[in-house]
């Protein structure tokens, strides 16, 4: 699984340079479509990155312009992320790339193969993301 992950975003990185963004900026364009308004401790948290590093690639996004920081109205301290209109034709544009790669990737499976894969995991994720703890983690 992981050379695979691994595999499918080095060929995403390569066709997404054709659109200007890279790997990390697709991700956070991507979890921010999903979730827009969320804050920068939260974007860190579902990137899988440190703070410092979620906060550089939202400087980034948006000196480019795709990206606006909007004060929490509830936490004056905290920046909530939101999407600009010049970021939807590029998430538009990377959608297409994503689904060509996929589609190159899914190649050789019949459909039932591509349908029991993506439920396969479906359960895995969710087994992994609503697991509490584990008899290893609660034994130490």
């Amino acid at each position: 699984m992981s050379d695979v992950s691994r595999l499918m975003r080095r060929r995403f990185d390569e066709r997404a340079r054709t659109t200007g963004a890279t790997g990390a900026q697709w991700r956070t364009l991507k979890i921010l479509e999903r979730r827009e308004g969320i804050n920068q401790g939260q974007l860190a948290e579902m990137l899988d990155v440190e703070p410092i590093t979620a906060c550089r690639m939202i400087d980034r996004l948006e000196e480019s312009g795709m990206v606006e920081r909007r004060r929490d109205p509830g936490d004056r301290r905290a920046w909530l992320i939101h999407l600009t209109e010049k970021a939807r034709p590029v998430l538009a544009e990377l959608h297409v790339v994503a689904s060509g790669m996929i589609e190159d990737a899914l190649q050789g499976l019949s459909t039932s193969q591509v349908e029991t894969l993506l439920h396969s995991l479906n359960t895995m994720r969710s087994n992994m993301t609503f697991t509490t703890d584990t008899n290893e983690a609660a034994n130490g």
